[in-house]
């Protein structure tokens, strides 16, 4: 769970007027974060974190414990985006096949030759973050929703589970191929197109063609588990065993893990600066949601 998240609870226990309101900020920055990228569309993601405040302000105090306020504060965001969505024009969900988004020969090759660290792990400069954000934006919303939650709001699988309502098992399928289509599109580049070509060429030559077998594609199939340590130890030795005679399948499971890595580092991007102030949003909250009787629960969202 974010820090935020941690801070704002420890600050709503003090029950003061400045705590609350810097609980507020801390938790609108925290909403406006995750809409904006669940979302897609600013003027949503500012509709959104509003909404959220104005339904969580009476609630807020009865709330102890972080995790409890974060999966609850997720819920209600994820809500207000899905039925915003409804009304706007984004791209229509779709399923990600698997198949789809394993490397080709090609590029297996081409991550052999660049050691796998393709895309690179490095500390995310301002293009880099950019082109992370449109390929996230890209991703189906159902996926998008999952990979926000997890890689980037910090959120584990059994509380992405409890935000969504889907399964555990379920939310891990959707986040391992999530992964593999971030993965896919930050490698759109000129430069990777062209090496990709050159590889495709050499591949085409006699004895020059390169085949993952069977036992590959269902290694690929796990990795993110296995970053994860979401296998149990028998499996991790088998796949590991696997990997340390298999150069394609390490130099695949290292360019899933850079794209991991980068999609965790996008939690510390600020794009929260850009939120409507706190004052807009409690300016209605006498108008549009009056607090409830002392005693009142939170309600579900589910």
């Amino acid at each position: 769970m974010r820090a935020e998240v941690r801070e704002a609870v420890e600050l709503l226990k003090k029950g003061d007027a400045a705590a609350t309101n810097e609980a507020l900020a801390l938790l609108r920055d925290t909403v406006y974060s995750f809409s904006m990228r669940v979302c897609g569309h600013r003027e949503d993601a500012e509709d959104t974190s509003q909404e959220v405040l104005l339904k969580s302000l009476p609630y807020l105090p009865r709330f102890a414990n972080p995790q409890a306020l974060g999966v609850w504060l997720y819920k209600v965001a994820r809500n207000q985006c899905l039925m915003r969505r409804r009304r706007s024009k984004f791209a229509p969900a779709r399923e990600l096949a698997l198949d789809a988004l394993l490397p080709e020969r090609a590029e297996l090759e081409e991550l052999l030759r660049h050691k796998g660290a393709t895309p690179e792990a490095a500390t995310l400069n301002s293009e880099q973050a950019e082109r992370l954000r449109a390929a996230v934006l890209r991703m189906p919303p159902a996926y998008r929703l999952i990979l926000v939650l997890h890689d980037i709001e910090e959120l584990s699988s059994a509380e992405v589970a409890q935000v969504t309502g889907l399964r555990e098992g379920t939310v891990r399928v959707r986040l391992h191929r999530a992964r593999l289509f971030l993965r896919k599109e930050l490698t759109k580049t000129p430069a990777a197109r062209r090496s990709r070509r050159e590889a495709a060429r050499r591949t085409a030559q006699p004895g020059g063609e390169f085949r993952p077998s069977e036992r590959c594609r269902k290694i690929f199939a796990r990795l993110s588990d296995y970053l994860d340590g979401e296998i149990d130890r028998g499996t991790c030795e088998e796949l590991e065993k696997h990997m340390s005679g298999c150069a394609p399948c390490e130099a695949f499971l290292s360019s899933l893990r850079a794209t991991v890595q980068q999609c965790q580092q996008a939690g510390e991007l600020d794009l929260r600066g850009e939120a409507q102030p706190l004052a807009a949003a409690r300016s209605h909250i006498a108008k549009t949601r009056p607090g409830r009787k002392p005693g009142a629960t939170a309600p579900d969202v589910q």
